[in-house]
């Protein structure tokens, strides 16, 4: 079947299954866009700016499991999708990201709009490939798919060249299903994971820590068999957050630096660890040092380069956790760990009545974020999808938002990329069309996407976006409070009236300034069918806590201000 490049672009990624292409057309890769108009199995969705193309692929692929899909132009077009690749690569996030790229004649030669995003992007993808044959094509995307989605999850770039995209080749799609160097899951090793429950059965005081990999592994169901035979308690990491729903009673709360008081005070009075598909990142551990100081560990973990990377691991366990976990559950005894459960209930009461309380119930006359969170998880009851950019909010919404399903909350994790939380709602309203999507986002993020409003608009998403307004940069304002004696260094931010440029993008708003208003407003937002902006003016100087200063050990843990 002879076709040309551009064609079989869009052929390949029709049989992996692809629904939509987030991107922006440009003239090293015209020639797919043109072939565009010829194909209706997919759908291609004009963002505002690359950067939006890929954080909605990454809301989409969060949100549904598959494949995010995103295209650009060469050099700027592509450049400008580095920070999401980045980011998608640090949180494990599934993407192909296809871009042009000049004609193979003058590459090296720095003709218009050349860069190198091959070799811009090595060390922040999976794999990645520049074609320069049409004959090629096939093969390299098949490939991409595979790598993107096969064991530890990650971005995948594909550059093609312009001559490519116009070649003519006989057309073929043969899905990957292995490549020879490539071993996605490594093999499990059925000793270590009888150790594994040997140590566990004999633990006093054993802790759970689990993360996103419960989720990429398709595991919940496994996992909440593990937690219950064990009857040890558990807690997350904020990519880990919605994999067990937020009342079960083994569920602790949140670790980490804005995490709960008790997840953080007896990880280091614990005599076992059982680390699931976590990675034991800086934001969680904080100084290595003081870290687990009388824990043995157990870490199970489907990339061998996290074992060990950061925490000791005595009892490693390779493999991915939906084959490891049964049968660690097989071979544990159902125990029931009420007294060591009952050390995490006494100081949450702490931290409940100290900070809690006082978030989601405030007697301040001005609005706090978490009082803002806390009624719209009420009213979604718990069934929302929600996404956040980054700061402040995004340490009230995972601490105070209550999660019934998985894939529910969309956040940057290990980037941190502020202005992610606009395009990435977007994308997970793509993916999820029939379940409300949420976006909680402070003026700082929300300004550097702003443009995605035009996205939005022009599909007629209808995604809610609650704007959390204190002009400023809130979380490097509170570190400014907190560890430079309050000189807010360029930190204060001069706003724009947010709901006449949501207006001027045909989409409702309304600005709530105080507590009365506040909860018809919410409604409105909610009830209302299309996209809808509900700006709220908050504290200037609402702090997030409790917290573990940076280097401290996570015992710790500051609830107020010193």
């Amino acid at each position: 079947m002879k076709k040309t490049g551009s064609e079989a672009v869009l052929l390949s990624l029709i049989e992996e299954g692809t629904e939509y292409i987030f991107g922006y057309p440009g003239g090293a890769i015209m020639p797919v866009y043109d072939a565009m108009m010829t194909v209706d199995r997919i759908k291609h969705i004009l963002t505002r700016h690359e950067q939006g193309a890929i954080h909605a692929a990454q809301g989409y692929a969060r949100v549904t499991g598959k494949v995010g899909v995103c295209m650009a132009t060469s050099g700027p077009g592509a450049t400008n999708l580095i920070t999401g690749i980045a980011d998608a690569m640090i949180d494990s996030t599934p993407l192909v990201c296809i871009t042009g790229q000049v004609v193979s004649p003058l590459l090296g030669t720095d003709a218009f709009q050349e860069t190198d995003v091959v070799g811009v992007s090595i060390p922040i993808t999976k794999w990645n490939y520049l074609i320069t044959k049409a004959e090629e094509i096939p093969e390299i995307i098949a490939k991409a798919f595979y790598i993107a989605k096969t064991g530890r999850p990650g971005p995948v770039l594909i550059d093609i060249a312009k001559d490519a995209q116009f070649g003519v080749l006989d057309y073929e799609y043969k899905k990957c299903t292995k490549l020879r160097s490539y071993k996605p899951v490594p093999a499990y090793d059925e000793e270590k994971i009888k150790e594994a429950a040997s140590a566990i059965n004999q633990a006093k005081k054993p802790y759970i820590l689990f993360g996103q990999g419960v989720v990429l592994g398709n595991a919940e169901e496994e996992f909440r068999t593990f937690l219950e035979k064990s009857g040890i308690p558990a807690a997350w990491t904020i990519l880990g957050v919605a994999a067990l729903p937020t009342d079960h009673p083994q569920n602790m709360g949140m670790l980490g630096m804005h995490g709960n008081y008790a997840t953080n005070v007896l990880t280091n009075e614990c005599d076992l660890v059982i680390a699931i598909g976590m990675r034991f990142d800086d934001r969680v551990t904080s100084s290595l040092n003081t870290y687990l100081t009388k824990a043995k560990v157990i870490h199970l973990e489907i990339d061998p380069a996290e074992i060990s990377k950061n925490v000791k691991a005595d009892i490693p366990v390779l493999g991915s956790v939906k084959e490891t976990l049964p049968l660690l559950t097989k071979y544990i005894e159902k125990k029931e760990h009420t007294e060591w459960i009952g050390e995490f209930k006494k100081l949450y009461a702490i931290e409940n009545t100290k900070v809690i309380q006082k978030d989601l119930y405030p007697e301040t006359e001005g609005l706090r974020p978490g009082e803002v969170i806390r009624i719209i998880n009420e009213r979604t009851k718990g069934e929302a999808i929600y996404v956040t950019d980054v700061g402040q909010h995004q340490m009230f919404a995972s601490r105070y938002c209550k999660f019934n399903n998985t894939r529910s909350f969309i956040t940057s994790g290990g980037l941190g990329t502020m202005g992610f939380g606009l395009p990435a709602a977007f994308g997970a309203k793509m993916g999820a069309p029939d379940r409300d999507v949420v976006l909680f986002v402070g003026d700082g993020g929300f300004q550097m996407t702003i443009q995605e409003l035009g996205t939005i608009a022009q599909t007629e998403a209808a995604v809610k976006i609650v704007l959390l307004n204190n002009k400023f940069l809130g979380m490097v304002r509170q570190w400014q409070e907190l560890f430079f004696d309050k000189r807010y260094a360029h930190t204060h931010m001069v706003n724009p009236d947010f709901i006449k440029i949501a207006e001027g993008y045909g989409i409702k708003g309304k600005k709530v300034l105080n507590r009365p208003e506040l909860s018809s407003a919410i409604d409105e937002m909610l009830n209302h069918k299309g996209a809808y902006l509900l700006e709220v003016s908050i504290e200037k100087e609402s702090n997030v806590f409790p917290m573990v200063p940076s280097g401290a050990s996570v015992s710790d843990v500051m609830l107020e201000a010193k």
